[in-house]
């Protein structure tokens, strides 16, 4: 791990949660304090809480982000960019670092920035003891119990993108050797477990859009369960089993008041103003847990805007209500294709150039141009074709929905819920009313739903990786139109894509810069 010390306070200080720009309000905090003196007020420790949620802005700025690379990684997605730019993109997408040989570090900013988002988390939890909470016990538990849910998110990331990484649950710099996956794995869930016992049973309405609830971390719980045990092929982790992580699912259906919006449309920004109907809002009831942006952030490392949806921009040219960007993950046709034409899910997840800004002139511009654009986070622009925020490519405040309620529905169907076939059919209804209604649902159903439901959402390679590294390797090179690869030499064969995924494990490669860093303390995945 790189020995980037990281200030141990929070880098902004929030005077209130009561609105997305509240909680990114910028502020300095005393430079003259130290990590022994700091920490003596539950104010003091609020702030730092504040910086643990910062961290969450700051893990995708400048790096890959991992929305955009899961869903390079799938078989929703091609890498696109422009036909100018490098071909990382191209390596990401063909699992092959001979594209683009000079990217053995695409990953740097990316894995810097998780850790610094852990360091902060560790002090706060390192240090909580030292504060006076008087007779406070619930709000320093509530306290703790958020920063080790931030915490065991970015372990989550890292663990699927890296398999084996530092565990490191200190606020040391010390440079730490990568664990095996079952103790990494452990330790999320006892964060995610502690979190669960610790939160309050408040409904989701009573608690600031983007804090962490109880409900956040039962979904989180299960989401991390249905990896785990998926790929590596284990009944229990940490304590926690199908059972458990059922329960928990079941629990946020049953208490927490998060419901379905009923138009899905409504869910996304530039697809509600594409239709022309009212935007659901960042604190609408499907929320389960958000990464909260304002357009607030500068280039000094005041990080709080989305950086990271200018790359799922249509290349070049903005459209209303389409604001342009970079043109990464063209969309595969054949996902498109998937969606019955009823489907609501087909006009909020994906911009149709043909259909919906016919006179597009940039295609030439997109490498692995399709046709197809992700619509769910693309910026958008008023309708003379002009950004809404001043700046495109840091200022973005869309919040990244990172848990959804259909999600919470569709796992506890999977988990073997006796309501699966009412939950299934929950979210088959909403987004198409003429749908026959199962009668009974099995895995390859709920894939298949899942699928359609989160297109977009850098959720669909999980689910095949979870599925073990052969189906999805099947998987991906069956759907993947390799007609359309282009990674500026000879583009990979459907069973040449296939063996590069294999060869892989599925895993990404860790940073070379960082494995310089390390004197050689960390070691490469396998195949990169």
């Amino acid at each position: 791990m790189k020995r980037y010390r990281i200030l141990f306070i929070a880098m902004i200080a929030m005077t209130a949660f009561s609105s997305c720009s509240d909680f990114l309000t910028t502020d300095l905090t005393d430079p003259k304090k130290t990590s022994e003196s700091y920490y003596q007020t539950p104010s003091d420790a609020y702030t730092a809480l504040v910086g643990c949620y910062n961290g969450l802005d700051l893990i995708w700025n400048g790096g890959v982000a991992f929305p955009v690379v899961s869903e390079v990684l799938s078989d929703n997605c091609l890498g696109g960019t422009g036909a100018s730019d490098g071909y990382g993109y191209q390596l990401l997408d063909e699992f092959d670092k001979s594209v683009s040989p000079s990217d053995v570090s695409i990953y740097s900013d990316t894995w810097k920035h998780y850790y610094q988002a852990i360091y902060r988390c560790n002090t706060l939890i390192d240090k909580i003891d030292q504060v006076d909470w008087s007779d406070s016990t619930a709000l320093k538990n509530q306290y703790e119990s958020e920063a080790r849910f931030i915490r065991a998110f970015c372990y989550f990331d890292m663990a699927r993108l890296w398999e084996r990484v530092p565990l490191v649950t200190t606020p040391t710099l010390d440079n730490v050797a990568q664990a095996e996956p079952d103790s990494t794995y452990t330790q999320i869930m006892k964060d995610l477990r502690f979190a669960v016992n610790n939160l309050p049973s408040t409904n989701y309405a009573n608690v600031t859009s983007g804090r962490v609830t109880k409900w956040a971390a039962e979904s989180l719980l299960a989401r991390v369960y249905l990896f785990y045990s998926g790929y590596y092929g284990k009944t229990s982790i940490g304590g926690e089993t199908a059972q458990t992580a059922l329960a928990a699912v079941e629990d946020v259906i049953a208490n927490s008041g998060h419901s379905l919006v009923s138009d899905y449309t409504t869910l996304w920004p530039a697809a509600s103003l594409a239709k022309g109907v009212s935007y659901a809002g960042e604190d609408n009831p499907e929320v389960v847990f958000s990464i909260k942006y304002s357009s607030t952030g500068d280039y000094n490392g005041n990080i709080t805007g989305n950086t990271w949806m200018v790359m799922e921009g249509i290349r070049e040219e903005s459209h209303f209500p389409y604001q342009y960007g970079w043109g990464a993950c063209t969309v595969d046709p054949k996902l498109y294709n998937t969606f019955s034409a009823d489907d609501s899910r087909r006009f909020a997840s994906i911009i149709n150039i043909s259909e919906e800004f016919p006179d597009y002139s940039k295609a030439d511009k997109t490498r692995e141009y399709t046709g197809y654009f992700i619509k769910k986070y693309s910026p958008v622009c008023d309708s003379s074709g002009t950004s809404v925020v001043s700046d495109f490519q840091i200022g973005q405040y869309q919040d990244y929905f990172a848990i959804r309620y259909s999600d919470v529905l569709l796992m506890a169907a999977e988990l073997g819920s006796p309501n699966a076939v009412s939950y299934y059919n929950q979210v088959l209804e909403r987004a198409d009313s003429t749908a026959t209604p199962a009668s009974s649902v099995n895995g390859d159903m709920i894939m298949a739903q899942r699928r359609l439901e989160f297109a977009g959402e850098g959720i669909r390679y999980w689910d095949l990786l979870r599925q073990g590294i052969d189906k999805a390797a099947k998987t991906i090179a069956e759907n993947t139109s390799v007609s359309y690869l282009d990674d500026g030499g000879t583009s990979p064969s459907a069973s040449q894509l296939e063996a590069n995924i294999k060869a892989t494990n599925g895993f990404q490669q860790i940073p070379n810069d960082q494995i310089t860093l390390s004197s050689g303390t960390l070691k490469q995945n396998a195949g990169w």
